[in-house]
C-alpha cells in the first residue's frame, strides 16, 4: 500500500511540473492534424487509383 501512496503523491508532484498546451495551441495542432490527414488521404487515393489502372491494363 506504501508504494501506492508513494506513486500517487510522485505523480501529483510531476504533473505540477507539466506545461500545458493553451487553447490556442490545441486549435491550431488539431487544424494541422486534420490537414494533414485530409492532404494524404488525397495522395493515397490518387496513387491507388493509378496503380488500380497499371494493374487493371496488366491483366
Amino acid at each position: 500500500m506504501q508504494k501506492i501512496i508513494k506513486f500517487l503523491k510522485e505523480t501529483k508532484t510531476e504533473m505540477t511540473k507539466v506545461t500545458w498546451p493553451t487553447k490556442n495551441e490545441i486549435i491550431g495542432s488539431t487544424i494541422v492534424t486534420v490537414v494533414v490527414s485530409i492532404i494524404v488521404s488525397i495522395f493515397i487515393g490518387i496513387v491507388d487509383f493509378i496503380l488500380d489502372k497499371g494493374v487493371r491494363a496488366v491483366f
